[in-house]
């Protein structure tokens, strides 16, 4: 599967459960939803989302947390809407 196509279904998958700013969620659940051989994909994916600003992150004691950055809320879901044809509220 097509990396972009990946880094769109994990921006609609945490855009659909509310996870802006302060509403995060595990780094390590990113892989939930997803087939068994696309973890590594997905895993790649989150990390170049954060490297671009469409991702924050949350170092807790439990492990990296991350949430999409409502200042990117435009882009992230241009990006959703041109990737998958999904309009996200």
């Amino acid at each position: 599967m097509d990396s972009l196509i990946i880094s769109a279904k994990l921006l609609f998958k945490l855009a659909r459960r509310k996870n802006w700013n302060e509403s995060h969620t595990a780094f390590d659940d990113l892989k939930k939803g997803f087939k068994g051989h696309e973890g590594k994909l997905v895993k790649e994916a989150a990390d170049e989302l954060i490297k671009q600003g469409f991702l924050l992150t949350k170092p807790t004691g439990y492990g990296l947390h991350i949430s999409l950055n409502s200042r990117k809320a435009s882009e992230i879901k241009s990006f959703i809407k041109n990737k998958l044809n999904i309009e996200v509220d």
